[in-house]
């Protein structure tokens, strides 16, 4: 049919104001489209081609437009060039390929529009044929100087695995704008050459170059994967001095750099000045919170997020769920994750693992396992989860059965797998599963053990006093031992009183973090627990000139979704007067029972009535006075403890459940203690 001399300029007046003022529906542009065929413009190029941009880029339907292009009897490049960048924008990658094979066959040249669309097709599509085919034409072409097309070459080759080869075609370039600098950057980033990408933003700002947020971002990304602080403060003092101080992908991307590198006031600091904060700012900083222990700092920031209507998304609740994991806060825990629907967490791995995990740091296993045979896909990070949490409450059989079940699925396990295993068989005293595990790991699995694995594999020997054995794993470490791998050794030395092997250990310790007091303490402690008072004295009056402190032992329990917290001798609580007039009733009682306290885990050398004073202020002890005092009889008391609890308050807090019959939950930073009728589920292992 052709077009009427009447009809035509309507159509086209249509169209025209439809582009102008944009299609209100898709059933518009159809209606459109219709008009078009009746009218018989529906061969013209120019309107076609306005219909599938629309289509493409507007309703991404992929479908209509492969529709539309197919009834047009003589497509030009310029249609062709609409379908390769419509498709690959629809994440349609090897249907824009076909179309490009197709445009060939009809005779057509791709031209500068054309190649970079194609390549990225070649790279989602990991299609080095193709590309380095693409290559050749673009040479031939004559768009070998093209800046836009040159850059799709860098991150074809970037993304293909080829950094040389990508940089090769960088330095080609002749004039190189931010996008072809961001490109290779990234590529360097990727590859994880992070100290090759900051020095390349370095050259960038030499040549005169004006970085954009794409660029700042990723870069800022590299500073904090190898915690180089330093480059994060220039680029931030940068960022300020160039007026990009409002813009909120930078500035979140500064959060998460300071966060990184453990510098949470900093991280705090540009918080607080961002005029417009989205999702992404706040999680940055909840999560930076949570994963550099500062729990408690991540929860009141979340509740002030509450209170400017934010909704939570993945990352601010794993940050959430995170941090009262690591407070044992159960009760903010389920009130946090029914802001996000249930299944969120069932078809999330992200967020399904930190439930999980909450769940199961919250002595709730039983809550945790029934999200876990909830969730739809089960990978190995779920399962990494759920084998963790049975272990560190001491369900070890169970926890070997999981890995059973891995096994049969075919799911690789990896060195998070191993860890929960090993971790398991180190609360359980199960050395030989422990040897067992850690040696199939190399053997059966084909995976070399990382520091952490031997670090486990030292406090199982450790703890069941096979120090020789311990120290000899050491010695054929192929890594150097870090400070977790001797201070496990040593803590089996103080477990078993070797106090000769501890001076050794002890000086590897002080050489590695002579600041650390922990490494004095634990010596001073061996020496005490032998009477050597005088020895335990030198210690004590070392730290005193390098004027050193103890870290110091918290507690925390929550009741009625509040967090309170104790510190050893703590009278800064409220009814600080009652909870100790509640534990000497306690102790009253235990010592009618027979209970005697166990002084020689008190560090000083003074009379036995002040070291039983001593002892019966630990925190755990004033959280526990607490708990009974401020919950029903009916209630579980949770308490965790930020370092190991001693052997008078696993003794104390065992005969209280009896005396009680109340069931107490006490995390460590070591392992789950169940208390219940007398009896603990770590089996006395001391």
């Amino acid at each position: 049919m052709n077009p009427t001399s009447s009809v035509a300029p309507k159509v086209v007046l249509e169209l025209k104001s439809a582009l102008f003022h944009g299609f209100q529906s898709f059933n518009q542009l159809k209606y459109i489209h219709a008009r078009l065929i009746r009218t018989g413009f529906n061969q013209n190029n120019y309107l076609i081609n306005i219909l599938l941009k629309y289509t493409l880029n507007n309703f991404n339907n992929p479908n209509y437009a492969k529709l539309i292009f197919n009834q047009t009897q003589s497509p030009n490049i310029f249609l062709y060039n609409t379908m390769i960048r419509g498709l690959v924008a629809n994440n349609c990658f090897q249907q824009s390929s076909e179309y490009f094979h197709l445009m060939r066959e009809k005779g057509f040249l791709p031209n500068n529009f054309t190649f970079p669309f194609l390549l990225k097709s070649c790279a989602r599509l990991m299609d080095f044929e193709l590309g380095v085919k693409a290559h050749g034409l673009v040479v031939k072409c004559g768009f070998d100087y093209d800046v836009f097309v040159k850059t799709g070459l860098v991150c074809f080759y970037v993304k293909c695995g080829f950094l040389e080869d990508a940089h090769q075609v960088f330095d080609d370039i002749p004039e190189k704008n931010v996008v072809s600098w961001t490109a290779i950057m990234t590529g360097y980033i990727d590859f994880g050459k992070f100290k090759e990408a900051i020095e390349l933003f370095r050259r960038s700002l030499g040549t005169g170059l004006r970085p954009d947020s794409f660029t700042i971002v990723p870069v800022l990304l590299a500073c904090s994967r190898i915690g180089d602080v330093k480059s994060g403060e220039w680029i931030h003092r940068y960022v300020v001095e160039m007026g990009m101080g409002r813009n909120v992908f930078v500035n979140t991307g500064l959060i998460d750099m300071y966060a990184k590198c453990g510098k949470m006031e900093k991280a705090r600091e540009v918080f607080d000045e961002m005029v417009e904060k989205d999702v992404v700012s706040w999680s940055a900083m909840i999560q930076g919170y949570a994963s550099n222990g500062l729990p408690k700092e991540a929860l009141e920031l979340f509740y002030v997020m509450q209170g400017e209507n934010v909704r939570p998304d993945c990352y601010s609740m794993v940050g959430v769920l995170s941090a009262c994991a690591r407070l044992g806060a159960l009760e903010v825990g389920e009130w946090a994750s029914k802001l996000m629907d249930v299944n969120e967490f069932l078809s999330n791995a992200v967020l399904g693992t930190a439930l999980i995990d909450m769940y199961a740091k919250c002595g709730r296993m039983v809550s945790a396992w029934e999200i876990f045979t909830q969730m739809t896909v089960k990978d190995r990070v779920i399962w990494n989860a759920v084998i963790s949490g049975l272990a560190m409450h001491g369900h070890v059989k169970s926890a070997f059965c999981c890995f059973g079940q891995v096994e049969k699925l075919g799911i690789k396990p990896d060195g998070n797998t191993f860890m929960g295993l090993l971790c398991g068989c180190t609360h359980a005293g199960l050395v030989d599963d422990g040897r067992k595990y850690f040696h199939s790991m190399n053997t059966l699995y084909f995976l070399e053990p990382m520091i952490e694995h031997y670090g486990c594999m030292v406090d199982l020997l450790g703890r069941a006093g096979l120090l020789d054995e311990a120290h000899s794993l050491i010695e054929s470490m192929p890594m150097k031992a870090n400070s977790v791998i001797w201070g496990a050794l040593l803590s089996g030395c103080r477990l078993h009183r070797d106090t000769k092997l501890a001076e050794h250990v002890l000086k590897q310790l002080i050489e590695l973090e002579p600041w650390n007091s922990g490494n004095y303490v634990l010596l001073s402690n061996i020496y005490a627990s032998n009477n050597k008072w005088d020895d335990s004295e030198k210690i004590r009056s070392s730290m005193n000139e390098r004027r050193m402190q103890k870290i110091p032992a918290y507690s925390w329990i929550e009741i009625d979704g509040i967090i309170h917290e104790f510190l050893v001798g703590d009278t800064y609580h409220p009814i600080s007067e009652k909870i100790y007039t509640k534990l000497g009733e306690l102790s009253k009682e235990l010592r009618e029972a027979g209970y005697v306290p166990k002084t020689e885990y008190v560090l000083f050398d003074i009379d036995e009535e002040e070291k039983e004073h001593f002892v019966g202020c630990h925190s755990e002890k004033l959280a526990l006075a607490f708990g009974l005092l401020s919950t029903k009889p009916s209630d579980v008391i949770r308490i965790i403890k930020n370092l190991r609890i001693c052997g008078d308050c696993h003794t104390f807090f065992k005969l209280i459940s009896k005396i009680t019959e109340r069931e107490i939950i006490l995390r460590d930073n070591n392992r789950f203690h169940c208390f219940l009728k007398g009896s603990c589920s770590c089996g006395d292992y001391w």
